[in-house]
């Protein structure tokens, strides 16, 4: 007989389920699309447009290209409300915050 995940899930004790959808919650926000990130700051493109001084159109564009310059990533994520960071992981130290990449030159 098949095993129904429904009915797995149902069969969880509470604070086990609680424990799995927080883990859940980790993992898919660890890893989102601009598109993903925007609608869940709840952020339509037009909003995200005006804050940035393009069109909808131009948002919609941003969103998906695979291949974006750090300062235009920046601004994006800016117009959303958050700082970018960026960060190398090497598989025999901790993870290192890159700085003076992504930020902002003094004349801006």
């Amino acid at each position: 007989m098949a095993v129904n995940v429904d009915d797995k899930i149902a069969a969880l004790d509470p604070a086990r389920l609680r424990k799995v959808e927080e883990r859940a919650a980790e993992l898919i926000a660890e890893e989102m699309t601009l598109c993903e990130l925007r609608k869940a700051r709840q952020m339509t493109q037009m909003s995200v447009a005006r804050q940035l001084g393009i069109s909808q159109d131009g948002v919609s564009r941003l969103e998906q290209r695979s291949d974006l310059l750090l300062s235009t990533l920046r601004r994006t994520v800016e117009a959303m409300g958050g700082s970018l960071s960026l960060v190398a992981r090497f598989p025999d130290r901790p993870p290192v915050e890159l700085t003076g990449i992504a930020e902002r030159a003094s004349s801006e």
